[in-house]
Formats: structure tokens, sequence, C-alpha cells
């Protein structure tokens, strides 16, 4: 693979645009003055496997819940009512989500690690920070397949439509005067600035949109979703569906009841959570088995084969370990989801560069593939990672 050189962007600058998370613990750069070389070949391969993979899933989730299979995939008992209400109903629209791929570069082919469907991140590095990388050090700001802020703003649009044509939006907002409500735990700089993004993209689609902590917000059962005193028909939620279910249970009863009710949509939908559960992997392998894109997963370790074991609903490479032929851990990482249960899945390497740094690469989706951006690290894609923008050569 090929990396070229650019001059990184400034912390002052950063922190301009809102942009805090710029430095890791070290003092590093969390966004470093590089950008991988990809070909308009390689953007389309990655585009198209992220629309065939999205019409898997839906597969598969339509599998586990005809076979009643949420259990396996670790879901808390407490989500799978709000799952079915959202999955049974089209005016649940599935927002954005990510891809996460090995492969697509120098040859090597594209396979699925996971899909972060729920509450996925790097969307402010993606969308507004690969742009800044061309435009400030000179070079063609078209050379990228990014186009996840105007994605954003189209599937916006079609939470009315709920179609591929959004050319009746306006006529449809101009009907009702429908706003969406946006929202994150307080204390989280990177989750709030995601979640503003994702509110200026509603914005700019037409909504009338407003941000408020999780705390501040009132959730009535009958009624819908307030904030001081004002209805909101849509609210969106960087706050992943398992953590509310966990750690909120009377928020997960409520929020049930309000789906029930039709006073408010929620994004993304609870269903995405069987998208995001790593257990979805073994599925897609079952009805899919050898599938170009898929690695073989299973629930129990694959015999005589190096494999990655993932707890089925952790973040950012926490208590994920790789395993040798004969079980031996070569390479693991800490975390708070040992409990969990888990899945293993068919190792396979990630490009490097000369200095050994390993690279992920991530695709959005938002009603169709929509950008590219890549992870760099070690042998496990961590929340030490860096984010490396790319351009089309």
């Amino acid at each position: 693979m090929k990396i070229q050189q650019i001059a990184p962007l400034k912390n002052d600058y950063l922190e301009s645009i809102g942009f805090a998370w710029h430095s890791d613990i070290d003092g590093s750069r969390y966004v470093p003055g590089e950008l991988v070389e990809v070909s308009s070949e390689e953007c389309e391969r990655y585009y198209e496997a992220a629309n065939e993979l999205y019409d898997m899933f839906v597969a598969a989730a339509q599998y586990v819940i005809d076979n009643n299979l949420f259990h396996e995939l670790g879901i808390p008992y407490n989500l799978v009512n709000l799952i079915k209400a959202s999955w049974e109903n089209d005016v649940h629209w599935h927002l954005y989500g990510r891809f996460d791929f090995a492969g697509g570069i120098d040859g090597k082919p594209i396979k699925l690690l996971e899909f972060n469907a729920d509450t996925p991140t790097a969307v402010f590095e993606t969308a507004i920070l690969q742009w800044a990388m061309l435009k400030q050090n000179g070079l063609d700001e078209s050379a990228q397949f990014n186009d996840l802020f105007d994605g954003l703003v189209e599937n916006f649009k079609r939470l009315l439509t709920l179609d591929d044509d959004t050319s009746g939006f306006e006529d449809m907002l101009a009907q009702n005067d429908f706003k969406i409500l946006f929202t994150c735990l307080e204390g989280s700089v990177e989750d709030e600035q995601t979640t503003r993004l994702l509110q200026a993209a509603a914005t700019h689609a037409g909504y009338k949109t407003r941000f408020a902590y999780i705390h501040e917000i009132a959730f009535d059962d009958e009624n819908g979703v307030f904030m001081d005193g004002e209805n909101y028909e849509f609210l969106f939620k960087l706050i992943p569906w398992e953590s509310i279910a966990i750690e909120e249970g009377e928020l997960a009863l409520r929020l049930e009841n309000i789906i029930a009710n039709q006073k408010a949509i929620i994004l993304n939908p609870a269903y995405t959570l069987l998208f995001q559960s790593k257990g979805i992997m073994k599925i897609l392998w079952d009805l899919y088995p050898n599938h170009p894109l898929l690695l073989e997963s299973s629930y129990e370790p694959l015999s005589g084969k190096t494999c990655v074991k993932k707890p089925f609903l952790a973040r950012e490479g926490a208590n994920v370990s790789v395993l040798g032929a004969n079980g031996e851990v070569l390479a693991q990482n800490d975390g708070e989801y040992g409990n969990q249960k888990f899945l293993y899945q068919e190792y396979t390497e990630l490009p490097q560069d000369a200095k050994g740094q390993k690279y992920q690469a991530g695709v959005f989706f938002a009603f169709e593939g929509c950008a590219l951006g890549f992870r760099k690290g070690g042998e496990i894609i961590d929340n030490y990672s860096k984010f490396v923008g790319h351009i089309i050569v």
C-alpha cells in the first residue's frame, strides 16, 4: 500500500471547528499527516461491498426475528419488543452505519469484520477532516470517496419520503412542521460534537432541530418526547441501545411504549442492534457460506485456524483477542466486556505500511455506501488507533 505524507491539520484550526479530541494520551496526533492512496476502482468495490452486505444483513436480521434468536445474539430481553416494533414498521428508517473492512487495497480482497450500525463513530473525521486535509494541502478536494454529509442530508429527507426519491420532501415538510431532537450523554466532547454534526445535516435538510443532553429530556409513554414543553416527532440518540437496556431499564420501557403508541421515532432504530451484534456474523456465515465478502464465523473456536475472539456488543477493540491455530493467545486487549458471549471469526491480515502499521477501512452507509476512511494501529484496532484520510490517485 502507498501512503502520501501531507502537512497535518494544526490543533488550533481543529479546535476552531469543534474538533477537540485531536491528541491522544501520549500527546501524539490522532489525525496524522497521512493519506492512503486508493484508486477509483478500489473505491467502487468498497461501495458495492457495502451495498451488497447491507441487503445480506437485512436478510440475516429477518432470519433472527423469524426464528426468535435474540438470545443467541446477546440481545437484552427488554429490547426484543422494541426491536420487533421498529422492524415491522417502515417509518423506523436506518439513518447511518459504518462497515469495517479488511483488505480492499493493494490487491487484497475485501472482507467484512463487523458492522457498526447503531452508534458509529469517526463521523466528524470522515465527513469534515478528510476534506480539510486535502484543501489545506492544495490537493484536489474532489479526489475522495466521501459523500457522507450529503448522504446524511438525503437520508434525513427519507425519514419522511421513505424512498430513494426525496423530491417530495419539501412538500411533506410544509404540511407538518417535523422536528428532530438530538441527544447524547453529557461529558463526552466527541459524542456531543458528533451529535451536533448530525444535527447540522438534519438542519440543512430542512428540519427544525434542537440539541439537549439525555437527562434534560422528558419521556411520556402516552404523548412522546418533550424538551421544554415542546414535542418532537424524532429523537436521535448517540447512546447505544444495549446501554439503555442495561443501565436505563425504565427509559427502555418508556421508549417501547412511545413507539407502540406511535408518538415518536427513535434514530437509529432498535433493530440496528441486531446488525451491531457480532453474533450476527455467524448467522451471515450460515446463510451465505463461503461468500467472498465474509470470514468464517462461529460461536466456538475455529478448529485448526487462527481466529479473532470478539465480544458480541463491545466497542473500540475492548476484550478482543487473536488466537492461534492451537488456541494460544497471540494478541489481546483488556476491557469491560469479558462476561459477554463471544464470536470466533477467521483471522485475516490487514494491509500494512512499510513501518508495519495496519490499516482497517471504514465505509459509511446511509441508504447506500457513501464514504471511506481508515483506522491505523497494531494487530487489534482499538481506541488508541489513528484516523487516516485517503486520496484517489
